[in-house]
């Protein structure tokens, strides 16, 4: 079976140490703690990028891949997996140096047959395709108009470096800590915070930000076409228990092993009668489970730069409904619980579609097909996934 592969691979440098490593060895120590003076290093050994063979970065894209330029320093050492949306016999071009692969609609049908049916077509949730394929334990994942960003001190910001970093520490969903995320260097637990919850749960998923281009709905656009984002706020946070977020599909981390299953974006773009809560609904669908497993959710940090505004009365025509429908897909979201017997992301899934079909179906017929297609995408995953490591329930649910 021929697929839309492309080779070049990178050089593969090497290290003493690297972050995941340290982790290993010393338990106590988070990655804000480890810092480039903790050990000597030789100094003709260059650092190994972090997680460098256990990360695949997805981009989604309809064009040539110039803005991987920009990211060259960050990206470079990592594999790419790039799900083309669009006209299929379109050549998309990728700068040179880049280790990749490339699938688009062809190879999709003829991976999954079928089964094709649930990834979107002409909307940016095709991307869930590449967390299906992928091996790897961590996804990141990028729209093709985001470019790296500075921070206040003028200095490029490596937001796949910071992403790794939440990931690879705790959350506290339990229980908020008022100096945000108490992990990092120059934080701690503030008094009155539990020390029962002190240690924290696996993080499952890294929300980062934007600047420039706000990632706003359609009628704040029309209402505020010039707004820019130019706060850059220097936290992280991890989202409490029991509280949803509007979910961000652009600069996105997670740990596919702990959350994958449930990163399945919906049904949206050609042929469906909504677009652009892909990533939303997504997002409400591994909060109910992360909070049900007991994983946590970050947000904040890192920042990248959103350059381009997407046209707002198009963007109206495909979100109108969805500007409806959120009314009661939000309460139905907060009001979700998924039984004890559910131990595993896929059966936390299943159920949820369940409750989707009886429930969400009765405000219109688009509902029912959503949930038989997340049960679609669960059969694929499991298919092209079938060793997926999957979380046991923590907190003693």
């Amino acid at each position: 079976m021929t697929f839309s592969f492309i080779k070049n691979s990178t050089h593969k440098s090497a290290s003493i140490y690297t972050l995941h490593r340290l982790l290993h060895f010393f338990p106590q120590a988070t990655p804000s703690s480890i810092s480039s003076s903790s050990f000597t290093m030789a100094s003709s050994v260059t650092p190994t990028p972090l997680l460098k063979d256990k990360l695949d970065i997805v981009i989604p894209t309809i064009r040539n891949l110039d803005f991987l330029e920009m990211w060259r320093p960050f990206f470079q050492p990592y594999h790419l997996i790039i799900v083309q949306d669009g006209d299929p016999s379109k050549v998309i071009k990728v700068p040179e140096g880049f280790d990749y692969e490339l699938y688009n609609r062809n190879d999709i049908n003829k991976i999954l047959g079928p089964k094709a049916s649930c990834i979107s077509f002409k909307d940016s949730a095709c991307r869930c395709f590449g967390y299906m394929v992928s091996k790897k334990k961590y996804i990141y994942t990028i729209d093709d108009d985001c470019f790296v960003a500075k921070d206040p001190s003028g200095n490029d910001i490596n937001a796949l470096e910071q992403h790794i970093k939440n990931l690879l520490s705790p959350s506290t969903p339990f229980f908020f800590n008022t100096l945000y995320d108490p992990y990092r260097e120059g934080a701690d637990f503030v008094r009155g915070y539990p020390f029962s919850l002190r240690e924290g749960v696996s993080t499952a998923v890294s929300h980062g930000l934007w600047l420039n281009i706000p990632d706003y709905d359609a009628p704040t656009q029309l209402v505020k076409p010039r707004e820019r984002n130019t706060r850059f706020v220097d936290a992280v946070m991890t989202i409490p228990k029991g509280t949803l977020f509007p979910m961000c599909g652009m600069n996105l981390a997670f740990d596919r092993e702990l959350i994958g299953p449930a990163m399945y974006f919906g049904l949206m773009g050609d042929g469906q009668p909504i677009g652009r809560y892909d990533d939303m609904w997504a997002g409400w669908c591994i909060k109910v489970i992360c909070d049900h497993l007991g994983l946590g959710v970050k947000t904040g940090l890192p920042y990248i730069w959103h350059s381009k505004a997407s046209n707002p009365f198009v963007n109206l025509k495909k979100e109108y409904k969805g500007i409806y429908w959120q009314e009661e897909l939000i309460p139905f979201f907060q009001a979700a619980t998924l039984p004890k017997e559910c131990t595993t992301v896929q059966s936390c899934y299943k159920e949820l579609s369940k409750q989707v079909k009886a429930k969400l179906g009765k405000i219109d017929d688009y509902f029912n097909k959503l949930a038989d297609a997340m049960l679609t995408w669960i059969e694929a995953w499991d298919e092209l996934n079938p060793s997926t490591t999957q979380p046991k329930l923590l907190n003693g649910k």
